[in-house]
């Protein structure tokens, strides 16, 4: 069954392969960028079953419109991508108040606006997809990386919290756990020589400098094959709330799980004894 898709941040990355996989195989993209002069090719290639559509994220208003817009211009929406987002690097006490604020409002209030303006027309239809683009960073955390972490965290629960939400009326939600994806000339990205950077304090340069040393060696992801993973991922019956896309993280992933389970239960006495007993005074 051809499907109607709405994809924010597809002018590139990830988000842009899912766009031209859903195209390749026949169904129908609302493609959103900033701007849509990077959607062109697109349109040249695909003709009217892309919707290329300017949107910010950010701007709620924009939002909504947009995705009544890709409603009503199609006649129905099938898989909703939340894609756009960018990482906002720097330690904690290196962040500015804007850099914190904008690398929410970007990851986090961005995607809640695009789930608010679908999920009436989803819950009409009683059926739909709801795809969250998290990271491998939405489970585990490291240094410099606090803000990214805080956003891609608060989406997970986010989105666990809205699955069980609209699961009464036939729609599924899906938060997509990548790992590092090349870009388009092979190489793994770099967060700390791509993303945001705060203004760095000397004092933790050594930090970065070790970190600097690890980044890239995890072996990097194909986006196209992400894409692929992808329709099979929306054509599924049973899809999974949560899943990993692209190998390496998971062995870190399942020791961050094991240690924080014997934390847990090391201080279990500690647990109990904060409990107190009231019945007891």
């Amino acid at each position: 069954m051809q499907k109607v898709w709405f994809v924010t941040g597809s002018s590139r990355g990830l988000g842009r392969n899912f766009v031209e996989a859903a195209l390749a195989r026949g169904d129908k993209v609302a493609a959103t960028a900033r701007n849509t002069a990077s959607l062109q090719a697109l349109a040249d290639t695909y003709g009217d079953a892309v919707l290329p559509l300017e949107m910010d994220v950010t701007d709620r208003a924009t939002v909504f419109e947009s995705v009544k817009r890709a409603k009503e211009h199609f006649g129905r929406l099938d898989v909703i991508v939340n894609n756009a987002g960018y990482a906002q690097i720097g330690a904690v006490e290196e962040l500015t108040e804007q850099e914190l604020r904008d690398q929410l409002e970007t990851n986090l209030f961005g995607a809640v606006w695009v789930v608010q303006a679908a999920l009436p027309y989803l819950r009409e239809q009683r059926s739909g997809h709801i795809i969250q683009l998290s990271s491998a960073a939405g489970v585990i955390a490291m240094p410099l990386g606090g803000a990214y972490h805080a956003s891609k965290w608060a989406l997970e629960g986010l989105n666990e919290a809205l699955a069980g939400e609209v699961a009464e009326f036939g729609v599924k939600v899906t938060i997509i756990e990548p790992g590092g994806f090349a870009t388009r000339d092979g190489h793994n990205p770099d967060p700390l020589a791509n993303g945001h950077m705060a203004k760095p304090d000397p004092a933790y340069d050594g930090l970065r400098q070790h970190l600097g040393a690890m980044t890239g060696k995890m072996p990097a992801g194909d986006p196209a094959a992400a894409a692929q993973a992808l329709l099979k991922l929306v054509d599924s019956a049973n899809p999974p709330v949560r899943v990993l896309f692209g190998k390496g993280f998971h062995p870190l992933i399942e020791r961050a799980y094991a240690d924080r389970l014997k934390t847990w239960a090391d201080w279990q006495d500690l647990s109990i004894e904060a409990h107190g007993n009231l019945e007891a005074r």
